[in-house]
C-alpha cells in the first residue's frame, strides 16, 4: 500500500522587492553552472544561490556573489527542502536579465517562478522526500484593466525600454 502524501506551505523569506528565482535541476553539477551562468550574463551582479543535493550527501551546496544572499539562500533552500530544487536571490540586476541564461543550463529542468513579489512554495512531502509541486507568486487579481491602465503599463515599459517611443 502506498504511504500518504503530506502538503505543506513554506513561504520564501526575503525583504520586500527582491528578486528570486526558484526552480528544479538534476545534478551536483548545478550550483556551480548556475554561478557561471549568472555571473556571465551580468557582470557585477550580486547573486546567492543554493541547490539541494537528492542523493549521496544531500547537503545543500552554496555559491555567490554576495554573503548575505548566498545565506539567505540557503536558509530558503534548507525549508524547502525539496531534491534537486535551486534557488536564487538577485542584486542589482532583474529576472529579465538572466532568465533565459538559466533555462539554458543544461541541469535546468524547470522554472517555477521568477518574481520580487511574496512567493509561497507548495510541498508534497512522502516517505523518502519533498517536491515542489507549485508556488503561489504575489496576489489575486482585483479586476481587468482598463484604458488608463492600459496607458500606465505601455508607458511604464517604455519607461524603462523595453518599448520603442
Amino acid at each position: 500500500m502506498a504511504e500518504p502524501v503530506a502538503f505543506t506551505r513554506v513561504t520564501i523569506e526575503k525583504p520586500d522587492g527582491m528578486n528570486v528565482i526558484l526552480g528544479q535541476s538534476h545534478f551536483i553539477k548545478t550550483v556551480e553552472d548556475l554561478y557561471e551562468a549568472v555571473a556571465g550574463a551580468v557582470p557585477g551582479a550580486k547573486f546567492g544561490l543554493a541547490f539541494c543535493e537528492a542523493s549521496a550527501d544531500r547537503l545543500v551546496r552554496v555559491e555567490g556573489t554576495d554573503d548575505e544572499l548566498k545565506d539567505l539562500a540557503a536558509k530558503n533552500a534548507l525549508a524547502i527542502g525539496a531534491g534537486h530544487s535551486f534557488i536564487i536571490f538577485l542584486r542589482e540586476c532583474y529576472p529579465i536579465n538572466i532568465l533565459n541564461t538559466v533555462k539554458n543550463v543544461q541541469e535546468v529542468c524547470t522554472v517555477f517562478c521568477a518574481t520580487a513579489n511574496p512567493v509561497d512554495v507548495i510541498i508534497a512531502e512522502s516517505v523518502p522526500g519533498r517536491g515542489i509541486m507549485g508556488v503561489i507568486d504575489g496576489f489575486s487579481p482585483v479586476g481587468v484593466e482598463g484604458p488608463e491602465d492600459v496607458k500606465h503599463r505601455t508607458g511604464l515599459l517604455r519607461e524603462f525600454g523595453y518599448k520603442l517611443g
